[in-house]
Protein backbone atom coordinates (compact mmCIF):
# COMPACT_ATOMS: atom_id res chain seq x y z
CA UNK A 1 0.00 0.00 0.00
CA UNK A 2 1.46 3.37 -1.06
CA UNK A 3 0.56 5.50 1.94
CA UNK A 4 2.48 8.49 0.61
CA UNK A 5 0.38 8.71 -2.55
CA UNK A 6 -2.83 8.12 -0.62
CA UNK A 7 -2.18 10.83 1.96
CA UNK A 8 -0.85 13.36 -0.54
CA UNK A 9 -3.32 16.06 -1.45
CA UNK A 10 -5.14 16.08 1.92
CA UNK A 11 -4.05 19.53 2.99
CA UNK A 12 -3.59 23.00 1.62
CA UNK A 13 0.17 22.55 1.27
CA UNK A 14 0.01 19.01 -0.17
CA UNK A 15 2.52 17.94 2.45
CA UNK A 16 4.26 14.64 1.71
CA UNK A 17 4.87 12.91 5.05
CA UNK A 18 8.25 11.62 6.13
CA UNK A 19 8.85 7.90 6.63
CA UNK A 20 8.47 8.23 10.41
CA UNK A 21 5.16 10.06 9.95
CA UNK A 22 3.90 7.35 7.62
CA UNK A 23 4.78 4.62 10.11
CA UNK A 24 3.08 6.49 12.94
CA UNK A 25 -0.04 7.02 10.83
CA UNK A 26 -0.17 3.35 9.83
CA UNK A 27 0.17 2.31 13.49
CA UNK A 28 -2.64 4.69 14.50
CA UNK A 29 -4.93 3.41 11.77
CA UNK A 30 -4.20 -0.21 12.65
CA UNK A 31 -5.11 0.48 16.28
CA UNK A 32 -8.25 2.22 15.06
CA UNK A 33 -9.27 -0.76 12.90
CA UNK A 34 -8.72 -3.03 15.91
CA UNK A 35 -11.18 -0.99 17.99
CA UNK A 36 -13.76 -1.39 15.19
CA UNK A 37 -13.17 -5.14 15.31
CA UNK A 38 -13.86 -5.05 19.05
CA UNK A 39 -17.01 -3.01 18.38
CA UNK A 40 -18.23 -5.77 16.06
CA UNK A 41 -17.48 -8.34 18.78
CA UNK A 42 -19.59 -6.36 21.28
CA UNK A 43 -22.59 -6.18 18.94
CA UNK A 44 -22.26 -9.85 17.93
CA UNK A 45 -22.24 -10.84 21.61
CA UNK A 46 -25.41 -8.85 22.25
CA UNK A 47 -27.20 -10.53 19.35
CA UNK A 48 -25.94 -13.97 20.39
CA UNK A 49 -27.31 -13.49 23.90
CA UNK A 50 -30.69 -12.36 22.59
CA UNK A 51 -30.85 -15.29 20.18
CA UNK A 52 -30.04 -17.83 22.90
CA UNK A 53 -32.54 -16.25 25.28
CA UNK A 54 -35.29 -16.54 22.69
CA UNK A 55 -34.37 -20.09 21.78
CA UNK A 56 -34.19 -21.36 25.36
CA UNK A 57 -36.87 -19.31 27.11
CA UNK A 58 -39.46 -18.69 24.41
CA UNK A 59 -38.97 -21.69 22.13
CA UNK A 60 -38.58 -19.34 19.19
CA UNK A 61 -35.55 -17.93 17.43
CA UNK A 62 -36.14 -14.81 15.31
CA UNK A 63 -32.51 -14.67 14.14
CA UNK A 64 -31.60 -17.03 11.32
CA UNK A 65 -28.03 -15.88 10.69
CA UNK A 66 -25.54 -13.26 11.87
CA UNK A 67 -22.48 -12.12 9.92
CA UNK A 68 -19.98 -9.30 10.15
CA UNK A 69 -17.71 -7.25 7.92
CA UNK A 70 -14.67 -5.12 8.78
CA UNK A 71 -13.11 -2.76 6.24
CA UNK A 72 -9.44 -3.43 5.59
CA UNK A 73 -6.87 -0.70 6.08
CA UNK A 74 -6.41 -0.54 2.30
CA UNK A 75 -10.17 -0.01 1.79
CA UNK A 76 -10.23 2.74 4.40
CA UNK A 77 -7.34 4.56 2.72
CA UNK A 78 -8.96 4.21 -0.71
CA UNK A 79 -12.31 5.56 0.51
CA UNK A 80 -10.64 8.49 2.26
CA UNK A 81 -8.95 9.45 -1.01
CA UNK A 82 -12.14 8.92 -3.03
CA UNK A 83 -14.40 10.87 -0.66
CA UNK A 84 -11.93 13.53 0.43
CA UNK A 85 -11.95 12.34 4.05
CA UNK A 86 -8.88 13.33 6.09
CA UNK A 87 -6.70 10.25 6.52
CA UNK A 88 -6.49 10.51 10.28
CA UNK A 89 -8.12 8.51 13.09
CA UNK A 90 -10.42 11.45 13.88
CA UNK A 91 -11.29 11.90 10.21
CA UNK A 92 -12.30 8.25 9.88
CA UNK A 93 -14.27 8.28 13.14
CA UNK A 94 -16.22 11.39 12.22
CA UNK A 95 -16.92 10.82 8.53
CA UNK A 96 -16.84 7.08 7.83
CA UNK A 97 -19.66 5.05 9.33
CA UNK A 98 -19.32 1.74 7.47
CA UNK A 99 -15.94 0.55 8.74
CA UNK A 100 -17.60 -2.01 11.00
CA UNK A 101 -20.75 -3.82 9.89
CA UNK A 102 -23.00 -6.52 11.30
CA UNK A 103 -25.75 -8.18 9.25
CA UNK A 104 -28.67 -9.93 10.91
CA UNK A 105 -30.90 -12.17 8.80
CA UNK A 106 -34.38 -13.07 10.05
CA UNK A 107 -37.22 -15.13 8.64
CA UNK A 108 -39.94 -12.50 8.81
CA UNK A 109 -40.25 -8.72 8.57
CA UNK A 110 -41.83 -8.49 12.03
CA UNK A 111 -38.73 -10.21 13.45
CA UNK A 112 -36.52 -7.44 12.05
CA UNK A 113 -38.34 -4.80 14.05
CA UNK A 114 -38.43 -7.06 17.10
CA UNK A 115 -34.65 -7.48 17.04
CA UNK A 116 -34.26 -3.75 16.35
CA UNK A 117 -36.30 -2.88 19.43
CA UNK A 118 -34.42 -5.31 21.66
CA UNK A 119 -31.06 -3.88 20.60
CA UNK A 120 -31.98 -0.21 20.78
CA UNK A 121 -33.51 -0.67 24.25
CA UNK A 122 -30.11 -1.63 25.67
CA UNK A 123 -28.72 1.17 27.82
CA UNK A 124 -25.13 1.00 26.54
CA UNK A 125 -26.04 1.08 22.85
CA UNK A 126 -26.70 4.51 21.33
CA UNK A 127 -28.58 4.83 18.04
CA UNK A 128 -27.03 7.57 15.93
CA UNK A 129 -29.20 7.03 12.86
CA UNK A 130 -31.89 4.69 11.57
CA UNK A 131 -32.71 4.18 7.89
CA UNK A 132 -35.86 2.18 7.22
CA UNK A 133 -35.56 0.98 3.64
CA UNK A 134 -38.40 -1.46 4.28
CA UNK A 135 -41.01 1.24 4.80
CA UNK A 136 -39.23 3.41 2.21
CA UNK A 137 -37.39 1.18 -0.31
CA UNK A 138 -34.68 2.57 -2.54
CA UNK A 139 -35.71 3.25 -6.18
CA UNK A 140 -33.95 0.08 -7.34
CA UNK A 141 -36.05 -2.03 -4.95
CA UNK A 142 -33.49 -2.45 -2.15
CA UNK A 143 -35.05 -3.19 1.23
CA UNK A 144 -33.34 -3.43 4.59
CA UNK A 145 -33.38 -1.86 8.05
CA UNK A 146 -30.14 0.00 8.81
CA UNK A 147 -29.00 1.14 12.23
CA UNK A 148 -25.92 3.25 12.86
CA UNK A 149 -25.10 2.62 16.51
CA UNK A 150 -22.35 3.50 18.94
CA UNK A 151 -21.15 0.90 21.42
CA UNK A 152 -18.56 1.26 24.20
CA UNK A 153 -15.39 -0.85 23.94
CA UNK A 154 -13.45 -1.15 27.19
CA UNK A 155 -9.72 -1.26 26.53
CA UNK A 156 -6.91 -1.56 29.06
CA UNK A 157 -6.35 2.20 29.32
CA UNK A 158 -9.53 3.83 27.98
CA UNK A 159 -13.04 3.44 26.67
CA UNK A 160 -13.60 3.80 22.92
CA UNK A 161 -17.11 4.55 21.64
CA UNK A 162 -17.15 2.67 18.35
CA UNK A 163 -19.62 3.18 15.49
CA UNK A 164 -21.07 0.00 13.99
CA UNK A 165 -23.57 -0.30 11.15
CA UNK A 166 -26.22 -3.00 11.69
CA UNK A 167 -28.22 -4.25 8.72
CA UNK A 168 -31.37 -6.28 9.38
CA UNK A 169 -32.85 -8.21 6.46
CA UNK A 170 -35.16 -11.11 5.78
CA UNK A 171 -33.76 -14.10 3.91
CA UNK A 172 -35.47 -12.89 0.71
CA UNK A 173 -34.08 -9.35 1.11
CA UNK A 174 -30.59 -10.69 1.71
CA UNK A 175 -30.72 -12.96 -1.34
CA UNK A 176 -31.85 -10.05 -3.52
CA UNK A 177 -29.19 -7.68 -2.14
CA UNK A 178 -26.45 -10.25 -2.68
CA UNK A 179 -27.45 -10.72 -6.32
CA UNK A 180 -27.75 -6.96 -6.87
CA UNK A 181 -24.27 -6.39 -5.43
CA UNK A 182 -22.73 -9.03 -7.71
CA UNK A 183 -24.40 -7.53 -10.78
CA UNK A 184 -23.31 -3.96 -9.98
CA UNK A 185 -19.77 -5.17 -9.29
CA UNK A 186 -19.62 -7.09 -12.57
CA UNK A 187 -20.79 -4.10 -14.62
CA UNK A 188 -18.79 -1.52 -12.60
CA UNK A 189 -22.15 0.05 -11.59
CA UNK A 190 -23.07 0.69 -15.25
CA UNK A 191 -25.81 -1.95 -15.33
CA UNK A 192 -27.91 -2.38 -18.50
CA UNK A 193 -31.48 -1.09 -18.21
CA UNK A 194 -33.10 -4.48 -18.76
CA UNK A 195 -31.20 -5.89 -15.77
CA UNK A 196 -32.16 -3.02 -13.46
CA UNK A 197 -35.79 -3.50 -14.52
CA UNK A 198 -35.50 -7.22 -13.79
CA UNK A 199 -33.96 -6.50 -10.39
CA UNK A 200 -36.81 -4.15 -9.49
CA UNK A 201 -39.32 -6.81 -10.47
CA UNK A 202 -37.43 -9.40 -8.42
CA UNK A 203 -37.51 -7.03 -5.42
CA UNK A 204 -41.29 -6.80 -5.72
CA UNK A 205 -41.55 -10.58 -5.89
CA UNK A 206 -39.30 -10.94 -2.82
CA UNK A 207 -41.49 -8.49 -0.89
CA UNK A 208 -44.59 -10.44 -1.89
CA UNK A 209 -42.91 -13.67 -0.75
CA UNK A 210 -42.04 -12.12 2.62
CA UNK A 211 -45.63 -11.02 3.10
CA UNK A 212 -47.09 -14.40 2.10
CA UNK A 213 -44.71 -16.43 4.26
CA UNK A 214 -45.40 -14.28 7.33
CA UNK A 215 -49.15 -14.62 6.82
CA UNK A 216 -48.83 -18.41 6.59
CA UNK A 217 -46.57 -18.41 9.68
CA UNK A 218 -49.15 -16.41 11.67
CA UNK A 219 -52.00 -18.71 10.59
CA UNK A 220 -50.05 -21.82 11.63
CA UNK A 221 -49.34 -20.30 15.05
CA UNK A 222 -53.00 -19.36 15.47
CA UNK A 223 -54.14 -22.89 14.61
CA UNK A 224 -51.61 -24.50 16.94
CA UNK A 225 -52.38 -22.02 19.68
CA UNK A 226 -48.75 -21.77 20.70
CA UNK A 227 -45.42 -20.35 19.60
CA UNK A 228 -43.42 -22.13 16.95
CA UNK A 229 -40.94 -24.61 18.49
CA UNK A 230 -37.27 -23.83 18.11
CA UNK A 231 -35.60 -25.58 15.21
CA UNK A 232 -32.61 -26.64 17.24
CA UNK A 233 -32.87 -28.15 20.72
CA UNK A 234 -30.17 -29.33 23.05
CA UNK A 235 -32.33 -32.36 23.79
CA UNK A 236 -35.41 -34.06 22.38
CA UNK A 237 -36.97 -33.77 25.85
CA UNK A 238 -38.40 -30.64 27.37
CA UNK A 239 -36.91 -29.48 30.72
CA UNK A 240 -40.12 -30.60 32.46
CA UNK A 241 -39.81 -34.08 30.95
CA UNK A 242 -36.16 -34.29 31.94
CA UNK A 243 -36.94 -33.39 35.57
CA UNK A 244 -39.91 -35.76 35.68
CA UNK A 245 -37.71 -38.60 34.37
CA UNK A 246 -34.98 -37.70 36.85
CA UNK A 247 -37.38 -37.82 39.80
CA UNK A 248 -38.94 -41.08 38.57
CA UNK A 249 -35.50 -42.68 38.21
CA UNK A 250 -34.41 -41.39 41.63
CA UNK A 251 -37.56 -42.75 43.27
CA UNK A 252 -37.10 -46.14 41.61
CA UNK A 253 -33.48 -46.27 42.72
CA UNK A 254 -34.53 -45.39 46.28
CA UNK A 255 -37.15 -48.15 46.29
CA UNK A 256 -34.54 -50.67 45.14
CA UNK A 257 -32.12 -49.62 47.89
CA UNK A 258 -34.82 -49.89 50.59
CA UNK A 259 -35.86 -53.34 49.35
CA UNK A 260 -32.22 -54.48 49.38
CA UNK A 261 -31.72 -53.30 52.96
CA UNK A 262 -34.94 -54.95 54.16
CA UNK A 263 -34.04 -58.27 52.61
Amino acid sequence: MDVVSQTAGHGPEHHTPEVAEIRELVDQLRRLVLTYKFGIDEVMTKISILRDEFRLMQNYNPVEHVGSRLKSLESIVAKCRRKGIPLTPDGVRQQMFDVAGVRVTCSFVSDLYKVRDMLTNQADLTVLEERDYIAHPKPNGYKSLHLIVQVPVYLSDRVEHVVVEIQLRTIAMDFWASLEHKIYYKYARDVPRHLTDSLKLAADVAASLDSSMERIHDEVKAIAGEAEPAEQRDSLLTPEEMLRNFWTAAKAEGDVLRTTRES
